[in-house]
């Protein structure tokens, strides 16, 4: 089973690198959008601005390019495990920083707070995926491999 896993897993990552260039992009300034707006709106930020980096380009584009294909349901399960795992380990060790009683907190309360970020982010990848794949249907006039 692992290693049926590991073979599908190097197919999937195995693209286009102009596919790679555009989920590069795209999560890059998702990321750098989503850390903003969290700040502005006082929700939650990254500790470093660097963390976009290493959670929106070398966290989430490899998932999405193993989950890209998969329906939506199944990708989007497979990202709230992943999705739960990470805002668990970002507010376990503080690399992210939940501003205290900030509007997820007063509309499902502190407890619900990165159940509720996870719930959330895990959508990133089936709408990621489906944004990605028309930007390079856009400027390549083909369907990512």
């Amino acid at each position: 089973m692992i290693k049926e896993f590991i073979t599908y897993a190097k197919q999937k990552l195995n693209a286009d690198n102009r596919l790679i260039a555009i989920y590069a992009i795209v999560y890059f300034c998702w990321g750098m959008g989503m850390d903003t707006f969290g700040t502005i709106m006082e929700i939650a930020r990254f500790t470093y601005w660097w963390q976009v980096i290493t959670v929106y380009l070398l966290y989430m584009v490899p998932i999405s390019l193993i989950l890209r294909g998969l329906p939506f349901h199944q990708q989007y399960a497979y990202g709230l495990v992943s999705m739960g795992l990470l805002e668990f380990g970002g507010y376990l060790f503080e690399s992210s920083y939940a501003y205290p009683n900030n509007l997820m907190d007063q509309y499902l309360n502190v407890r619900n707070f990165s159940l509720g970020m996870a719930l959330f982010f895990a959508l990133y990848y089936p709408a990621g995926n489906w944004l990605v794949a028309k930007i390079y249907e856009l400027l390549y006039k083909k369907k990512p491999a």
